[in-house]
């Protein structure tokens, strides 16, 4: 396992490669990455452009931030199109209808997963929670894929993740933990 003295974006080419290199040795056939700009997406679809990987980068909801707008451009998306890379948009898992009620009652079942799993690091929970948001979309099978995603911006945690759709989460198996930041 590679770990990271500290957290971030610094360490995005690096935890693309582990994760290059677990695709590569494992013959995995299916990569998963968090990206809210596209910043990451793009830097991983050049990077496994070359392989016959299904590439799936995974971005906010609309409106995560700000109502009707997403953080990732059109330009961007198309070019991590065009190098073979799909990109979705869709409900994050741990975020939508819980976090309605945790402005109302100060707590949800989906909050308390998510702390869980920040337990290991932000960028593990947003693995986790890509996989299952991609996996909901159909755009890859339940079966063992890279995760890569980070905290904040960038990536600095990867991981090997049996998927599963959001509604058997607790069927989901975090396999290995390839890289993460020791302190985040």
């Amino acid at each position: 396992m590679v770990v990271f003295e500290k957290a971030g974006k610094h360490n995005t080419e690096e935890a693309l490669q582990v994760a290059r290199k677990a695709v590569e040795e494992r013959g995995l056939r299916h990569v998963v990455v968090a990206s809210t700009f596209g910043t990451t997406g793009l830097k991983a679809a050049k990077l496994f452009q070359d392989l016959d990987v299904n590439l799936v980068v995974v971005t906010h909801n609309v409106g995560f931030r700000e109502p009707g707008i997403l953080e990732m451009s059109p330009e961007t998306r198309k070019e991590i199109e065009n190098l073979g890379g799909r990109v979705y948009t869709g409900t994050m898992v741990f975020r939508n209808i819980g976090t309605a009620i945790r402005e109302l009652v100060h707590y949800s079942q989906p909050d308390l997963i998510a702390h869980t799993l920040r337990m290991f690091g932000q960028g593990m929970k947003v693995c986790v929670e890509i996989v299952a948001m991609a996996c909901d979309a159909g755009l890859i099978p339940p079966e063992d894929v890279v995760a890569v995603a980070g905290t904040a911006r960038g990536a600095d945690t990867v991981a090997l993740i049996r998927a599963m759709p959001s509604n058997k989460l607790f069927h989901i198996k975090i396999r290995e933990i390839l890289a993460k930041p020791r302190d985040w």
